[in-house]
């Protein structure tokens, strides 16, 4: 029986294209144009993997993007009976801004998992706690900022001052700012790309201990699916900007639109697939541009086998 991993080669090429395709619009300040060139170079991509597969998270409705919007089938084997039925949760360009100054954690990311696994997340925000895998079933969103800190202190066996926490730089984040430099916590702020920040916190050897505060909600899917992989904990809540973004969330999910998400509800199959290439340094290298080749970093996450492989393939322009 086939899986999402028997496609993984697929998934790497697909991140590795958009990433490639992206760079070339590095520091040229129209992040438009190369959020186009990866959504273009990923969507080509798609057309030639063998599978059933579906955007069930994008780049917006049918009407708002003309590629990889929520909805869209992907494949060259749409309804053909015995091959792969796999929903794809994709960002063609995380951090379109940083791409366009060429600033730090631009990605191109997705997640793959069986038809209907995938939370069908709204265009909303997410408020969201993720950490490391010696952090599970110690942190959570049920709890305030300073009892978070408190037990990733006391669980990591360090003090507070040494608690190193990553957050999007935002003014709805004040109060939480204030409580985690009132608590003496260390605190690392970052333009974009909480992908990447969560992804950070959840490794054992990564930077930062906790990922905390309000991103987008679609992100916060893809996230899931990686800390699934990685072991640790992610935890989200839908945060509604107004009384339309609600009533949207309320017809894309049919649950209790207040609930507490934890990884395992956002991606509710260990058959999944992470993969993530980068365009420029951060989490990953840059995507490297010579006269005539490419170099594209990337990272693979394997949900079931819980796996993490680093890959650089060099192609010809």
């Amino acid at each position: 029986m086939s899986s999402t991993a028997d496609l993984t080669k697929h998934f790497l090429e697909a991140v590795d294209q958009a990433a490639i395709a992206s760079a070339a619009w590095r520091g040229k300040g129209d992040k438009n144009a190369a959020d186009d060139a990866a959504v273009e170079a990923m969507r080509r991509t798609f057309d030639a993997v063998p599978f059933d597969g579906r955007v069930a998270i994008g780049e917006g409705e049918r009407d708002e993007g003309p590629m990889l919007f929520i909805g869209e089938e992907l494949g060259n084997a749409v309804g053909v009976e015995g091959v792969p039925c796999i929903d794809i949760a994709v960002d063609p360009l995380e951090c379109t801004n940083n791409c366009a100054d060429d600033k730090p954690n631009s990605i191109a990311v997705l997640a793959a998992a069986p038809r209907g696994t995938l939370l069908h997340a709204p265009d909303c925000y997410m408020n969201k706690i993720a950490a490391g895998p010696q952090l599970a079933g110690h942190v959570s969103l049920e709890g305030t900022v300073t009892y978070n800190l408190e037990q990733t202190a006391h669980v990591l066996d360090k003090p507070i001052s040494d608690v190193r926490v990553v957050a999007l730089d935002r003014d709805r984040h004040a109060d939480l700012f204030k409580e985690i430099r009132g608590s003496g916590a260390q605190l690392e702020l970052l333009g974009d790309g909480d992908v990447s920040g969560a992804i950070w916190a959840a490794k054992e050897d990564g930077p930062f201990d906790l990922l905390m505060g309000i991103g987008a909600a679609p992100e916060g899917v893809i996230s899931a699916a990686a800390i699934r992989g990685l072991g640790g904990v992610f935890e989200g809540t839908l945060v509604f900007r107004s009384p339309e973004e609600e009533a949207r969330a309320g017809e894309m999910i049919d649950d209790d639109l207040a609930r507490l998400w934890k990884a395992n509800d956002l991606c509710r199959s260990e058959d999944a697939i992470f993969a993530a290439s980068g365009v420029c340094d951060g989490y990953l290298p840059a995507a490297e541009l010579g006269e005539d080749y490419s170099i594209a970093h990337s990272e693979i996450i394997d949900v079931q086998a819980k796996t993490v492989e680093r890959i650089s393939t060099r192609r010809p322009l």
